[in-house]
C-alpha cells in the first residue's frame, strides 16, 4: 500500500466516516416504523426540539469541517484539532446505541475508521514536506 501525505489520508478518512454515518441515516428511511417515529416528533423515546436539531448541526460539522481542515491545518494546529475532532465524534456516535445488525455495521466501520485516524494523528510527521516551489526562470 503506498503511503501518503497525512493531510491527504485524514481528509479521505474523515470523508470516509461523514459517508457512512449519511449512509447509515438516510438507510434508516426504507422502514417504515423509523417514519413513524419522526412523524411523532419522537425518536426512540426523545423528544425531537430546535434545541435537539441544533445539536445535531453542531455535532455533524465536526466531521465535515475536518475534511477541509485536514487538508489547510498544519500539524501543530491539526494534530490537536483531529483529537478533539474525533473524540467528539466517537462520544456522538455512541450516544446512540445502534437498534439493529446493520447499525451496528456501520457503527463498527465508523469506529474503525476514527481508529485510523487517531492513529495517523499520532504518528503524524513532525517534519512536513512540502511541494517543492517552481521556478517560472526555469527552462
Amino acid at each position: 500500500m503506498r503511503r501518503l501525505d497525512p493531510h491527504i489520508l485524514l481528509s479521505a478518512l474523515w470523508l470516509f466516516i461523514l459517508l457512512n454515518i449519511i449512509f447509515r441515516d438516510i438507510h434508516q428511511f426504507v422502514l417504515a416504523s423509523h417514519i413513524e417515529m419522526l412523524l411523532t416528533g419522537h425518536y426512540n423515546g426523545i423528544e425531537i426540539t430546535e434545541g435537539l436539531m441544533l445539536l445535531g448541526g453542531f455535532l455533524v460539522q465536526v466531521p465535515i469541517a475536518m475534511v477541509l481542515f485536514s487538508l489547510l491545518l498544519t500539524r501543530r494546529i491539526g494534530r490537536p484539532v483531529t483529537f478533539l475532532a474525533a473524540i467528539v465524534t466517537t462520544g456522538t456516535l455512541l450516544s446512540s446505541a445502534p437498534t439493529d445488525m446493520d447499525d451496528t455495521f456501520q457503527l463498527v466501520i465508523e469506529i474503525v475508521a476514527l481508529i485510523a485516524i487517531l492513529w495517523t494523528a499520532w504518528i503524524w510527521p513532525e517534519h512536513e514536506h512540502t511541494a517543492p516551489q517552481s521556478d517560472a526562470s526555469s527552462p
